[in-house]
């Protein structure tokens, strides 16, 4: 199936080039000393608090990286960006609960941060995973580490560190994941510059460390259109492209030949309310349009799929998810995220993952495509038919294609005549959704971390409790 293509080659160009303009004559800022040593040694130059890159030195950097980023998972899966398939993994950071039998929400523990990854694991189109909750039961210093520790014993799929702003932070994730594996194969990190264009110390600090550790990088800028970036959409996605790559050569120039992969979360400004807007379909558009970009440097791209402002599991949450959902992924996207995600990620729900589950599937379905050849174009069986001598439902043709999946059975959606769904109990798809959640959270089983890596996680955690936690 050939990809849909929002930008013309031309215009991803002139995107490229706008965003060196802006690198090299705006700059970013950056104060941390050791990346403008790092910078002004390669290179670019120092005015005051900002840097400007050269075009030269932008280019040669993001060359460097591979055009491939693997992810181990404990249980010996294995999955490559950047290999042509479309994966998924779900939303990172979501802080409330949302149970659609009672329609109230709850704030996140670390209950349901092992809950969520747990259900995470069981579901067959979540290819990997990231924490999806903060729970807000832990200091908020050891947020980001609590999520990942408590993943870790809930999947053997592989699993994406979360986001970080310290370099102690990812130390200690690699610690943590030094427990299942090498950290540079088991674990990822994404990490956030502040747009328009800044580096705190901080996040400056945190992609050094994880150049150093060898550890892939996300980098993840979240722009917001007309608040703190243009809202012009071209404009927008200059902006973001900028402060990916700016990341990219912060990173290289530590460890050259990093694996990166290229992730975009721009949204736009609800102008009403002045609340980040996931819903609408320019979020697709986007989405898509950042793929072409990322695959104009070669490199694997992370973008929004599932995606929404709906704070209920009805039409609105439905027709946003799957638009936005289905644009990137026309578009070749090498992983979409947010499965179980609500209300522009501040929210999720297991009855939303469970629903996302059977959308992906059947975008899986959509990209698949069908073939056309002569055994399934079937004159000769339709001859056969229109003579009165079979029926296509008795037919080993009609059998074979149904076994080879050129019909996408649902499990959640309703097909049925409404006297047979009026028989069953008028379930509606949430309903069916959240049963189907609470089954697989009693009856989906996940070989143990032994007792001496739960003890060595447990041992890690409280060393970082005494130097993260102000006063311990």
């Amino acid at each position: 199936m050939s990809q849909l293509k929002i930008l013309s080659e031309p215009e991803v160009a002139v995107i490229h080039q706008a965003s060196l303009r802006i690198l090299s004559e705006v700059g970013v800022r950056l104060t941390h000393p050791q990346g403008r040593e790092v910078l002004s040694g390669a290179g670019a130059e120092i005015h005051e608090n900002r840097i400007l890159l050269p075009a030269e030195l932008v280019e040669r950097e993001v060359a460097r990286c591979p055009a491939q980023v693997k992810l181990h998972g404990r249980g010996g899966g294995e999955v490559t960006l950047g290999a042509g398939q479309l994966n998924w993994h779900n939303l990172g950071g979501a802080r409330e609960v949302y149970d659609p039998i009672t329609d109230h929400r709850s704030p996140a523990s670390v209950h349901d941060v092992c809950a969520s990854i747990r259900l995470l694991d069981a579901l067959d189109q979540a290819t990997t995973i990231t924490p999806f909750y903060t729970p807000l039961d832990v200091p908020g210093e050891l947020m980001s580490l609590m999520m990942y520790r408590h993943s870790l014993p809930n999947t053997t799929k592989p699993l994406h560190g979360p986001g970080v702003q310290r370099a102690a932070e990812v130390r200690y994730l690699a610690r943590l994941a030094g427990t299942i594996g090498e950290p540079r194969e088991v674990l990822t990190v994404g990490i956030s510059p502040i747009s328009p264009l800044s580096f705190p110390d901080g996040i400056a600090a945190a992609i050094l460390e994880a150049a150093r550790l060898g550890i892939p990088i996300g980098p993840l800028p979240c722009p917001t259109a007309g608040a703190t970036a243009p809202m012009s959409l071209a404009g927008a996605l200059a902006q973001q492209n900028a402060e990916v790559l700016a990341t990219i050569v912060l990173a290289q120039l530590i460890h050259p030949g990093l694996p990166i992969f290229y992730c975009g979360r721009l949204a736009m400004l609800e102008p009403r309310s002045g609340s980040s807007v996931w819903g609408g379909v320019e979020l697709g558009l986007v989405s898509a349009a950042t793929v072409q970009i990322g695959h104009h440097y070669g490199l694997p791209v992370n973008v929004y799929g599932f995606s929404t402002n709906a704070h209920r599991l009805g039409i609105q949450n439905g027709y946003e998810r799957a638009l936005n959902a289905v644009i990137p992924a026309l578009a070749g996207a090498d992983e979409l995220s947010g499965i179980g995600e609500m209300e522009a990620g501040v929210m999720g729900s297991h009855a939303q993952m469970v629903i996302d589950n059977e959308i992906a599937a059947g975008i899986q379905r959509l990209l698949r495509g069908f073939e056309v050849n002569q055994d399934s174009l079937a004159i000769e069986l339709i001859g056969t038919v229109m003579d009165g001598l079979h029926n296509f439902l008795s037919e080993e043709h009609t059998v074979r294609y149904l076994r080879s999946g050129e019909m996408l059975p649902a499990r959640l959606a309703e097909r049925r005549s409404w006297e047979l769904w009026e028989q069953s109990g008028r379930q509606s798809m949430s309903d069916r959704a959240q049963t189907e959640a609470e089954h697989l959270l009693s009856t989906h089983e996940i070989p143990p971390l032994s007792d001496s890596q739960e003890e060595e996680l447990d041992e890690i955690m409280i060393e970082a409790g005494k130097v993260l936690t102000p006063g311990s």
